[in-house]
């Protein structure tokens, strides 16, 4: 009997060695869970977003720093107040966050809305988990908490410019050598008369027929 006592102690260490170091759910945020980027550190936005939701009507439960996350109970979405009914439709919800880290100093926030369509107990609770509507009054307090938190403390860091093409640069025109030909179709310059030369605007002009005698 004692050696089988040992044995069963042996296995539930083993288990417990074998457990992950986190308070997380087992699980990620369900498709069309509301996010944005935020400059704030993991555990500095789940606070923040985690105070600015209770102060809307939003009662959150659980909230574990060290592990960048939050979550309510199951509450009445008309008033906020926690209930004990089994969740079924969308006047009762829970909503969960996670902060993950991204750029340095920034976080991804991650924020579910759920509710349950239905009950059944053939499938395990977060198979019957659903995201709300976007038009569902708590998605949208959750949307203008996490937009709140943007425009605070700022979002994701802008994306480097492409640097362009390179343009090599034109060579400096230098002198011309002596003696180059002129370009081809230029005018060719003034020359300056022979000196003593009559001037070519002093000369009488030459009539094409002479006058009649």
């Amino acid at each position: 009997m004692r050696c089988r006592w040992a044995g069963w102690l042996l296995g539930m260490g083993a288990v417990a060695a074998c457990r992950p170091a986190t308070t997380r759910p087992p699980f990620p945020p369900v498709p069309q869970s509301a996010f944005v980027e935020v400059r704030l550190p993991p555990r500095e936005a789940t606070q923040l977003l985690s105070d600015a939701l209770r102060a809307d009507s939003i009662p959150t439960r659980r909230v574990e720093l060290r592990d960048a996350w939050f979550e309510t109970s199951w509450f009445e979405a008309a008033t906020g107040r926690p209930s004990r009914h089994r969740p079924i439709g969308r006047d009762l919800v829970l909503v969960r966050a996670w902060a993950e880290p991204t750029h340095p100093g920034n976080s991804k926030v991650t924020v579910e809305t759920l509710y349950r369509p239905l009950a059944d107990p053939s499938l395990p609770e977060r198979e019957l988990d659903r995201q709300v509507p976007r038009d569902h009054p708590v998605a949208i307090k959750v949307r203008a908490a996490l937009q709140e938190l943007v425009k605070r403390y700022g979002g994701p860091p802008a994306p480097a410019a492409a640097p362009g093409p390179a343009v090599a640069p034109e060579p400096a025109a230098g002198p011309e050598p002596e003696g180059a030909p002129e370009p081809e179709g230029a005018p060719a310059p003034d020359e300056a008369p022979a000196p003593g030369a009559p001037r070519s605007d002093t000369l009488p002009r030459r009539l094409d027929h002479e006058p009649p005698a």
